[in-house]
């Protein structure tokens, strides 16, 4: 089946399950026959944002009906790109209409509402019908933004923002040879991407120094720019369109300084208008978009408005993040939970043209203020480009081109706005990380492309996807990406990216080393309490214990005993520092090394008697306590986190509290017991 034929097809299925979705609902509201008092609440809008909205509305018990003005199922406007490109069929655009309950939901498709009567709780469709509301949410969006390009209106001339856009774009690429994209942009170079990747040669036209110019700054746009003409795609910036030029169907164009490109088509991506006239119509408070307050109503109470058509403290919010966050409290407070929006830190994260872009905080027109500070990393050999902005010592903002895998920690710091310190901005200038390499804490933090589900390949990014757009449950999850439908050990982190408190795994052979552990506490604690072993009254009475602590051969077999229990449990320590010993099960070494802390402790017994002495004795003996006392403590630690410590940041506090203890009384032992046998063999 050709592309075109797909997409009649698709549309036309669309129609059929929307009729089936609102049959199955049972809601005789559809058909506004209800009082206001039990009348639905109505959605305008079949975008994500809206289909998020009906879905939060039906999990707490809200009957609802969805009006999507597109002839389209409702769909995921972010995978349009890789519908354009051909990465994706449009079956995976689509978005799931399951809703989880118990409110019942009724989704209208091709129903476009064209008035609301603010006084008697009507809406009004394209197709004349009535439909009383209880309350109503604007979830309309945007539109694309066209500026007065002469020519804008011949044959060959497109837009980027819809599926009837792409539709369209897809018909045209099998003859499109020489395509131009108007707009450096996020949206423009998804396009650029798409067309590119259909045999056009393609050019993009940006009138800013830099492309994306509203997520990154110049010297990022600028090795994004490098990136993208490494794979072909010719790049203007600083270039302003005059005019589209031909007869009846575009031929080239012509930029501000005369120069002309030839192109068969054209696409316009110069950004978006929030799509606000009908509540301005309505008399609804508008600025640039739909006002709204904390709780995401707008200047009539009655009326909801969130996604890219609301406008918070100044702030309309192009991404689907924010979008998502406001359809979780307008649909909270529809319920009667009260729950406060108290704006949204805005976050860019994919992939453009095969590049890694990342962008999130108060990044725009750095180049121009004079309150912020920014430390650079840029190492143009490993293709990585780095930038964090700082207020006051503060981390506001964060751009990235190349891979970064701090990200997921970045965003956290940034939505409260850590304190980044002096040695921490040396280290990323130096290094390109802010914080010291370490082992990802939980599944949150692992990167998009780590793979979650091994028998299915699902990712952290497309199981991270399915719950944005939905899905809520185990079950939601699996019936979205497959994820856990095979042998089912990837449960444990898909819960956990679905909010369930982490199940605490017991360590590998944690008993014996409890065991072994608080024996070894046990001795340290007699060693340092208990009386000192006395020793003999007299000759005859002489014994085992007197010939081990005063005999010259025995204290040196004892002595040297201890001193190779002490260097083996150093070298097991290198094991983390040295591939050559990485042999073997690490629960193995654990016990070994507890084992030969165990050892030590006896091996003392019979060399000292306990007697602690003075001077250098005593520093050395309290040296060897407190190290066997800090390592027996970081055992039994290790050993019972999983039963005492439900929290995975106060589980590794512990253990990491333990860990450097018993590494801080480690430090001065091998200079005390050199001292301690040079003395014994000088003297």
């Amino acid at each position: 089946m050709n592309a075109p034929a797909a997409f009649s097809e698709a549309a036309t299925q669309a129609t059929e399950a929307d009729a089936m979705t609102s049959a199955a609902s049972g809601d005789d509201s559809a058909r506004g026959q209800h009082s206001s008092d039990c009348s639905p609440v109505i959605v305008i809008g079949g975008g994500p944002v809206g289909i998020r909205t009906a879905q939060e509305l039906s999990r707490r018990g809200v009957d609802c009906i969805v009006f999507n003005a597109e002839r389209w199922q409702p769909y995921n406007r972010v995978k349009l790109t890789p519908l354009l490109a051909g990465d994706a069929q449009l079956g995976q655009v689509m978005q799931p209409l399951a809703f989880p309950g118990p409110g019942k939901v009724a989704l209208y498709s091709d129903q476009s509402v064209i008035d609301v009567d603010r006084a008697a709780h009507t809406i009004k469709v394209r197709r004349g019908r009535l439909f009383r509301y209880s309350k109503l949410v604007f979830c309309t969006g945007s539109r694309a933004h066209v500026p007065p390009i002469p020519g804008r209106e011949l044959s060959g001339v497109f837009l980027f923002r819809s599926a009837d856009d792409v539709e369209r774009l897809v018909a045209r690429s099998f003859r499109s040879r020489r395509a131009v994209v108007i707009g450096g942009g996020l949206l423009g170079l998804e396009a650029a991407r798409g067309l590119a990747n259909r045999g056009a040669r393609t050019s993009v036209i940006e009138h800013n120094p830099y492309l994306m110019p509203r997520q990154l700054d110049e010297a990022a746009g600028e090795r994004l720019a490098k990136a993208i003409t490494a794979m072909g795609l010719d790049v203007r910036t600083s270039a302003s369109v005059a005019r589209i030029c031909g007869n009846d169907r575009v031929d080239a164009i012509e930029l501000a300084g005369g120069e002309r490109i030839d192109c068969d088509s054209v696409v316009i991506c110069t950004g978006i208008r929030a799509n606000i006239e009908m509540a301005r119509d309505i008399g609804l408070a508008v600025g640039t978009g739909i006002k709204v307050t904390g709780g995401m109503r707008t200047s009539d109470p009655d009326i909801y408005a969130a996604g890219e058509c609301a406008e918070f403290d100044g702030n309309v919010y192009g991404l689907v993040g924010p979008g998502f966050e406001q359809a979780l409290v307008a649909a909270s407070d529809i319920a009667g939970v009260e729950t406060a929006y108290t704006g949204s830190v805005p976050a860019t994260k994919l992939k453009i043209v095969g590049t890694d872009i990342f962008s999130m905080g108060d990044v725009e027109q750095l180049a121009q203020r004079s309150d912020v500070r920014r430390v650079v990393y840029d190492s143009e050999e490993r293709g990585i480009y780095r930038s964090i902005v700082l207020k006051r010592g503060r981390i506001v903002g964060a751009i990235a081109v190349g891979d970064w895998p701090e990200i997921n920690r970045l965003q956290e710091a940034i939505r409260i706005t850590s304190r980044i310190m002096p040695w921490q901005r040396m280290r990323f200038a130096r290094s390109g990380l802010v914080w010291r390499e370490r082992e990802p804490a939980s599944v949150h933090e692992w990167p998009r492309t780590a793979t979650v589900c091994n028998c299915t390949g699902v990712t952290r990014g497309q199981v991270g996807d399915a719950i944005a757009l939905g899905a809520a449950t185990l079950d939601e999850v699996r019936r979205d990406t497959g994820a856990s439908t095979v042998c089912g050990s990837c449960r444990i982190h898909v819960e956990a990216l679905l909010g369930a408190p982490p199940a605490r795994e017991a360590m590998s052979l944690w008993r014996p080393v409890l065991a072994l552990s608080s024996l070894a506490a046990l001795f340290a604690i007699v060693m340092m309490l208990a009386p000192r072993w006395p020793f003999a009254d007299a000759i005859a009475h002489v014994g085992l214990a007197e010939k081990l602590w005063l005999d010259g051969f025995w204290k040196q077999v004892s002595g040297y005993t201890l001193l190779a229990l002490s260097g083996a449990a150093a070298v097991l320590s290198l094991r983390k520092r040295f591939k050559a010993l990485a042999f073997g099960g690490f629960g193995g070494w654990r016990i070994a090394h507890v084992a030969i802390g165990t050892a030590t402790l006896a091996a003392l017994f019979a060399h000292t008697g306990l007697r602690f002495g003075d001077n250098l004795n005593f520093w050395l003996m309290a040296s060897f306590a407190a190290l066997l006392l800090a390592g027996a403590a970081a055992g039994i630690a290790s050993a019972l986190e999983h039963r005492l410590l439900q929290s995975p940041a106060d589980a590794a506090r512990a253990r990491n509290t333990a860990f450097w203890l018993h590494v801080v009384a480690f430090w001065p032992l091998p200079a005390l017991l050199a001292i301690h046998i040079l003395t014994v063999y000088y003297y």
